[in-house]
């Protein structure tokens, strides 16, 4: 997503053709948008779980490194690093989706590893060999892009791919070089999956909190805002029943943001959620748990609770209870969420007592309460992925900037006198990120990065020439400082990423240290700016179509939800008897679902396309009109299933 973008309707980042009455135009136009420079190295706060990987890939690395150690075979590290590199994935997915997740990154690792070597043993043109890891680095990205797998996407699986094009490689080594890889990934699989002995429910529980945080930040910038006049100066802004607020009309840019911030975090947090198994009355009754803090996070959408304030710390020290494993704290539904839950249980064949609904006696062997699902219909699995990489994709583009971006950098390196390009073609590989501005920023942050770890490993020569037990070290200790820093910016992780790549090729083939250095110099410079140049060259024009894709279904989802509200088939929240039943608050909270996904997915669409410097004029009124409608829809669908939450 685009970080740094402003949100649609702004004014001074790009320029668009305007028409007599002043409107701007969607269609025709052609807008140019300046690149930013100071958010490029500003810093963030680390990601929560930066520990988990981190310490996964240490623990997956170390143990290999010291048995091939152990054994003087130390040059077979680029391949066991391979798979236990594959710990870095999927930690933000629930363990049972993980145990499904990973073993398809350890085969892709050790397909992309095998199509290397095979191609290092076959080819003797480093010219050819730079093209082949173009076209294996294109698909990394969009392959990546395209399963949503997470940090960090395809940059790993480049690297060790592009890496391994140049090592000097015979036909028969091939297989037992993959071997090596698929035993270290079965390894990482084990490292990954080893806490859901300690904390089996851990990751689910992380994203509730975040959707808890986020809403109390919501409801903190409200509460912040609430004493200013509202830019549209219309009294509206200021019902008490936050209707006006609610559909975006003169809402404070913080106030915008939060909400988008928290629509995302209970979006993913429900996606998180229907990835947990409920097969026993224990592990639902846990999942119910969690469900009913994340309605409780999801209310914020749907309005202000008398005392904002006193909610927003409420939420914040639920999120503090998840994160630290207490007990999940009770949270009361209301009537109409209690009858979504049971028309689900009902669709499902379970059965629930009196009161079971409502959130009471979901103790250990209970009845199970009703969990809610995904919306039906949807692409899952494998067809979702296909559907992502169908012709006319947005991902496509990308890929083709890959591709030739790689390639160029590559062949560029060699011209220049470097033997073995593939550090070039990875930097260009790291650069593309979802638009022109974020590969700019990506580019700028790699340079950077990567000339400040140079000077690094160039001061630590002494210790990496004291032995290879030194090596290891040094190596786990970049592994852990780069999973620690390259959250808060990447180039502060690229400063412990590039020593720690050069010792690996250090354990394979040593170079002079005068000669790496230079040649990891050139490699990035070129790859950056060859892979940049070709980024500018090569515009996304199909970012600006996905929006348009976002504006379609955020327009469905909210006349489908509309109807449901004119017909009255939306249970009241206060009606326990609502005539709407089961059946209507079930509707209701998938007509939810829809609404709110589409409205994440239409503003990750204009972010995208808000950082492409060329591109046709967005249609910026169309945008606003669409997310105001789409979220006063929502904020009265929340408040007619959640209003007696927000009052508790």
């Amino acid at each position: 997503m685009g970080k740094h973008a402003k949100h649609a309707g702004t004014t001074g980042w790009w320029r668009t053709k305007r028409t007599a009455d002043g409107s701007s135009s969607g269609t025709g136009a052609v807008r140019f948008r300046p690149l930013p420079v100071r958010s490029t190295v500003r810093l963030r706060r680390p990601v929560d779980i930066w520990h988990k990987p981190a310490l996964s890939a240490v623990v997956a690395l170390a143990v290999p490194d010291l048995a091939l150690f152990a054994l003087g075979r130390l040059d077979l590290v680029l391949y066991t690093s391979a798979g236990a590199m594959c710990a870095l994935y999927a930690h933000g997915l629930p363990y049972a989706a993980r145990a499904r997740a990973l073993p398809w990154v350890v085969l892709g690792m050790a397909a992309s590893l095998a199509v290397a070597l095979t191609a290092a043993s076959l080819v003797t043109s480093a010219a050819v060999l730079v093209a082949l890891a173009s076209l294996v680095a294109a698909v990394h990205k969009m392959v990546c892009d395209a399963t949503r797998i997470g940090p960090p996407g395809n940059l790993i699986l480049t690297f060790i791919a592009a890496s391994a094009f140049f090592v000097p490689q015979r036909p028969a080594e091939v297989l037992p070089h993959t071997a090596l890889a698929l035993v270290t990934g079965a390894f990482a699989w084990l490292v990954c999956m080893a806490p859901a002995l300690v904390r089996p429910r851990g990751p689910e529980r992380i994203a509730t909190a975040r959707a808890l945080e986020a809403a109390a930040g919501l409801l903190r910038a409200r509460a912040g805002a609430a004493g200013a006049p509202p830019a549209g100066g219309t009294e509206s802004a200021k019902a008490g029943d936050g209707e006006a607020a609610e559909a975006g009309d003169a809402e404070p840019a913080e106030v915008a943001r939060a909400r988008h911030a928290t629509a995302a975090a209970v979006n993913a947090a429900w996606h998180t959620l229907f990835l947990v198994p409920a097969r026993t009355p224990e592990k639902a009754a846990a999942r119910a748990g969690l469900e009913r803090l994340l309605v409780r996070a999801e209310s914020a959408l749907g309005g202000t609770p008398p005392d904002p304030a006193a909610e927003a710390g409420r939420l914040g020290g639920w999120a503090r209870e998840l994160r630290s494993g207490r007990p999940l704290p009770e949270v009361t539904l209301t009537a109409a969420e209690a009858e979504e839950l049971a028309g689900v249980a009902g669709e499902s064949g379970v059965a629930l007592e009196p009161g079971m609904a409502l959130g009471a006696g979901t103790g250990r062997g209970a009845p199970v309460p009703g969990l809610r699902r995904p919306v039906p219909g949807g692409p899952r699995g494998v067809r979702a992925v296909a559907d992502r990489l169908r012709p006319g994709s947005p991902l496509l583009p990308i890929g083709a900037r890959v591709a030739l971006g790689c390639a160029l950098a590559g062949w560029a390196s060699m011209a220049a006198g470097v033997g073995h390009p593939y550090w070039a073609v990875v930097t260009a590989a790291s650069i593309y990120q979802a638009n022109t501005t974020l590969s700019w920023q990506r580019a700028f942050q790699r340079t950077l990065g990567n000339l400040l770890g140079l000077a690094l490993f160039t001061v630590l020569l002494p210790v990496i020439h004291t032995g290879h037990l030194a090596m290891i070290a040094l190596a786990l200790a970049f592994q852990l400082g780069a999973e620690a820093t390259i959250t808060r910016n990447y180039w502060l992780g690229t400063v412990w990423v590039t020593p720690m790549a050069l010792l690996l090729s250090e354990f394979g083939r040593p170079l002079p240290a005068g000669t790496l250095i230079a040649d990891r110099w050139l490699d990035t410079v070129v790859g950056a700016a060859v892979g940049l140049v070709c980024c500018v060259l090569v515009t996304n024009r199909r970012a600006a179509d996905r929006i348009d894709l976002a504006l379609e279904r955020v327009a469905a989802a909210e006349s489908a939800a509309s109807r449901l509200l004119a017909a009255g088939t939306v249970p009241a929240a206060r009606d326990a008897g609502s005539p709407a039943g089961p059946d209507g608050a079930r509707e209701a909270g998938w007509a939810r679902d829809r609404l709110a996904g589409s409205l994440v997915e239409l503003r990750e669409a204009v972010e995208v396309a808000s950082g492409e410097w060329w591109q046709r004029a967005l249609p910026e009124e169309r945008i606003a009109r669409a997310e105001q409608r789409g979220h006063r829809t929502l904020a009265v669908l929340l408040r007619r299933l959640s209003a007696p939450a927000l009052a508790a």
